[in-house]
């Protein structure tokens, strides 16, 4: 098998060491080259044409923008962004240029956490062989152009109540697209945990907020879920719920050291299927890995309704894989029409044909 050859591009000569290191002590990986500045990196990507760069922001000369924006346009390729805590709003902006995804780096890097980069970036960068740059693209350009027809919101005595969606590389895109086309009237509370580390999930929901017609913050301890209301599950966290008389409030847990995906879909998704029973639905998007399958199993198995992002539009077919797999998943659909899908269900009609 032929071996993963990455660019880094970093200003930081302690950074680029670092990353360098870490990807060398896999077998299955090649550094074939390494850039201080985007124009060092233009003229490295032309000559090595890596599989995969990872990517600083902030460079002199030609920051990481502007290269991203040169690199999608002259050769695209996947590309995994390197950035601080506090460049948390960047990475979003950097996904929205069609970065394939983003790995936090700590300011310093003490053993312990450059144990959890290195656990990270190589998932990462080994997992690049499933990743769909062709569809990562499409999926940006259906949100800057799809409005779906709305119709008024008529809810059913057997109406879906709580929508949990869960999601992971190439999660960003398909969020937007769904919250995007979700009406402001919308007669359902909606969780999503998106696998995003500490510190980023908060940029992320107002981001989120700031296209949406319903609501859309970060989960906090306590927090009610309500009709029109999103809540993302803060990054280092899992999220489940607790029911109190007749609300519905968060609660936030810390992860196990053995835990695989954090924030955990499963957790969530579980929690809602015992809350809801016959009123949940879950949503499992793009992803690498099987997070959401047994969550989805278990709304299934209580009379809840489940559907899965397609092969079609997603940008790593993973874990809707693994939920079809399952016989989890009641539908398969493209992105683009999920939030019809999901509006039909809270109105009652979620067993529509197709």
């Amino acid at each position: 098998m032929s071996k993963i050859r990455v660019l880094i591009v970093d200003d930081s000569v302690y950074s680029r060491q670092t990353i360098k290191k870490i990807l060398e002590s896999d077998s299955h990986i090649e550094v074939v080259g390494v850039s201080a500045d985007g124009i060092d990196a233009m003229a490295k990507t032309l000559r090595f044409k890596p599989d995969i760069i990872t990517l600083d922001i902030e460079m002199p000369e030609m920051d990481g923008f502007s290269f991203l924006r040169w690199l999608m346009q002259n050769r695209p390729t996947p590309v995994i962004i390197v950035s601080s805590y506090s460049d948390s709003r960047t990475v979003f902006r950097a996904l929205e240029f069609g970065a394939a995804d983003f790995i936090a780096k700590p300011s310093r890097m003490p053993s312990t956490k450059l144990g959890k980069l290195e656990k990270e970036l190589l998932k990462k960068v080994k997992g690049v062989k499933d990743f769909r740059l062709d569809k990562l693209s499409k999926n940006l350009a259906l949100l800057e152009k799809q409005d779906i027809q709305r119709q008024p919101l008529d809810e059913s005595p057997q109406a879906i109540t709580g929508v949990a969606i869960g999601s992971s590389t190439g999660g960003p895109a398909a969020l937007k697209i769904i919250l995007a086309n979700l009406p402001s009237d919308f007669p359902a509370g909606t969780v999503i945990s998106q696998h995003m580390p500490k510190g980023f999930t908060e940029s992320f929901a107002e981001r989120l907020n700031g296209i949406s017609k319903v609501y859309v913050k970060e989960a906090k301890e306590g927090d009610e879920l309500e009709r029109g209301k999103v809540l993302i599950c803060p990054g280092g966290l899992h999220m489940s719920f607790i029911k109190k008389r007749e609300r519905i409030l968060v609660s936030l847990g810390e992860p196990k050291s053995t835990d695989k995906y954090v924030p955990s879909v499963d957790v969530m998704m579980s929690s809602v299927a015992e809350i809801f029973g016959p009123k949940a639905m879950g949503v499992v998007l793009t992803g690498m890995g099987n997070d959401g399958k047994a969550g989805m199993l278990e709304i299934k198995k209580r009379g809840g309704y489940t559907i899965v992002e397609s092969e079609e539009s997603a940008v790593v077919f993973g874990m809707p894989s693994e939920v079809i797999k399952a016989g989890a998943a009641e539908r398969v659909l493209p992105i683009s029409q999920i939030p019809a899908e999901i509006i039909k269900a809270v109105k009652g009609a979620k067993k529509s044909e197709g």
